[in-house]
């Protein structure tokens, strides 16, 4: 009876099978069925399996050779027809080092061509892109936040009988002493004592055109008119008498508007711009950029302030610098020497902020902003633009673009100061014209 089925004989020596009957692996043999032929392209391809019914060695499984499956190597000048260069896998997956361009896959033996390089053009392209739209993101947000912060208080529309605008802007800085929103541990430490209201305890303009920023300090002692003026409240106008008073009781009488009346008034400027700001939001800004380095000429005290300072370089904390711009009786010139350090400390305020460090650190920039435009008090028409500008034209003045001065004066009558008026047209001459300032202050 034959075993075998398809016809086979048990002759060992001429039947392919399931293997061999022998426990010892078969010996070598070449296939002289299989004719010879040009090797194909190099394209990788999965050989074709004939059917196991007809007779060819199951060592071919699963779409590839079996490692040894033709025992010894063939005969010189054999080949095969699937020598493409490619190696295919023998279902272990991985690669045997002996092929080129692709590996073996999985369980199936199939293959499986090498993943193509990065573009790593295309990435970087993308990451830009992703880049610049986070960036935009980022200042679209921070743009209306700090928006929605500003204190926009002030209408300049009441104010009346302005003088024409010149070139230039031209911004009044004011430091009140108002203690809104400090607390009595607060105001206690600062030393700015519990008065009600609000008064000015300093006045600048600042001019920034072309030929570089000019600040000009107000002393609050100057002696003024109080023109014709419509009340900010009321709306009821109030006729001028050429009354005299002190610069700061402008704006104890009626607030900004009557006080941007009367400085318009007495120097024929226009001040296209108002910024006000408190104690307890300049000692935070202070605070909030680590604090500010000044170098201090000459030691000084004073009580009234809380200032005891030594000569030198130092850097004042929030508390330390308020005592610094609001000191005045430890000096000889009393309110005018006062407003010296006052420009001084503010233009490097602003230098020192206006740095990589801070504007580029959010720690530092958020809480910088935040604790600035909290307290900042400005007119209706005011944008962050415009407050940019404000803000590098005062760093301008200690970069050396710029101009500090007082006002000239010429004498005083009964305390209070009075300006040289001649020079004061020249130098509105000059600023309405953005002409460079020749004139020289006290």
């Amino acid at each position: 009876m034959n075993d075998w089925p398809d016809r086979r004989t048990g002759d060992r020596s001429e039947r392919y099978g399931r293997g061999s009957a022998s426990s010892q692996p078969e010996g070598a043999r070449s296939m002289p069925h299989i004719q010879r032929r040009p090797a194909q392209p190099r394209t990788p391809q999965r050989p074709q399996v004939p059917p196991q019914s007809q007779g060819y060695d199951d060592r071919y499984q699963d779409g590839g050779y079996q490692d040894g499956g033709y025992g010894n190597s063939p005969e010189p000048g054999y080949d095969s027809g699937y020598n493409t260069g490619q190696v295919y896998g023998s279902g272990s997956g991985g690669s045997d080092g002996r092929g080129g361009g692709g590996r073996r896959g999985g369980g199936d033996g199939g293959y499986v061509q090498g993943r193509p390089a990065p573009d790593w053009r295309r990435r970087i392209k993308l990451g830009a892109l992703i880049l610049v739209v986070t960036v935009l993101a980022v200042s679209i947000s921070t743009y209306f936040w700090a928006d929605s912060k500003l204190k926009r208080e002030v209408d300049l529309s009441k104010v009346i009988e302005r003088p024409e605008s010149g070139d230039g802007t031209n911004y009044l800085i004011v430091g009140s002493d108002s203690r809104e929103g400090m607390s009595a541990e607060e105001k206690k430490r600062l030393r700015t004592g519990s008065a009600e209201g609000k008064r000015t305890d300093s006045m600048m303009i600042l001019h920034d055109g072309s030929n570089g920023p000019t600040l000009i300090s107000l002393p609050r002692d100057s002696n003024v008119e109080i023109p014709t003026f419509v009340g900010s409240e009321s709306g009821k106008k109030f006729e001028g008498t050429g009354r005299q008073v002190k610069l700061n009781a402008a704006y104890a009488e009626d607030g900004p508007e009557l006080l941007v009346r009367t400085v318009e008034f007495n120097t024929g400027l226009h001040i296209d711009h108002y910024v006000e700001i408190g104690f307890g939001g300049f000692a935070k800004i202070v605070d909030a950029i680590g604090g500010v380095e000044m170098d201090i000429p000459k030691a000084f005290k004073d009580k009234k302030s809380g200032a005891d300072f030594q000569a030198g370089k130092q850097t004042l904390n929030g508390e330390q610098s308020l005592a610094f711009v609001r000191t005045r009786y430890a000096f000889a010139g009393s309110d005018l020497d006062r407003t010296k350090n006052q420009q001084k400390f503010l233009a490097a305020l602003a230098s020192q902020t206006a740095t990589p460090s801070t504007v580029l650190n959010p720690f530092k920039l958020y809480p910088t902003m935040g604790a600035g435009l909290d307290t900042l008090i400005v007119d209706k028409d005011m944008s962050l633009w415009a407050l940019g500008n404000m803000f590098f034209a005062m760093k301008g003045v200690t970069g050396g673009e710029g101009t500090s001065m007082n006002i000239p004066i010429s004498g005083s009558v009964g305390g209070n100061l009075v300006w040289d008026k001649a020079k004061v047209k020249q130098l509105v001459q000059q600023l309405n014209n953005d002409e460079k300032v020749t004139v020289k202050g006290n």
